[in-house]
């Protein structure tokens, strides 16, 4: 079995531990002190899980098993399938950004300087919220560190 083979396998697995569980990424991430996000990373294999976390994933978790915890704290292979673009929620998130980039961009250089915003040092969360409306509204929020660029 191919290396990317064995990792869809392993994300099948800890996708199933998941549904076995009845449980939500926020109900997850709840009980194990995580962003939602972070946990839906984990169990697609793009975050790496840390010791200090493994018991209290294991805990809301109990499918999981000791070779998809042992696999979870390697380091993964972060990569996307280009194909996800066309899926309608990924490919708003990209019009998203595309739109209103450049007034980010500029926001953040007025607030802080010639910098990014870290994608390492980086918290991501999605919430549902009430508008004033009354309907349903989803809020990302993006929260990483601050990177000036150095002079050379």
């Amino acid at each position: 079995m191919s290396s990317s083979a064995y990792t869809l396998s392993v994300v099948e697995n800890l996708q199933e531990a998941k549904k076995k569980s009845g449980k939500s990424f926020n109900q997850i991430a709840s009980e194990t002190g995580l962003t939602n996000v972070y946990v839906a990373q984990l169990l697609r294999r793009q975050a790496q899980l840390k010791p200090d976390t493994a018991p209290k994933l294991r805990a809301a978790l109990p499918g999981l098993t000791d070779d998809h915890i042992e696999h979870m704290m390697r380091p993964p292979f972060r990569s996307y399938d280009p194909d996800l673009t066309q899926e309608p929620a990924i490919y708003r998130l990209h019009e998203a950004t595309m739109h209103f980039g450049e007034s980010i961009k500029e926001i953040i250089n007025e607030e802080f300087g010639d910098g990014i915003m870290s994608a390492i040092d980086f918290y991501c969360s999605v919430d549902k919220v009430k508008g004033v409306d009354g309907k349903d509204r989803v809020v990302v929020t993006f929260d990483g560190k601050y990177l000036p660029y150095t002079e050379q």
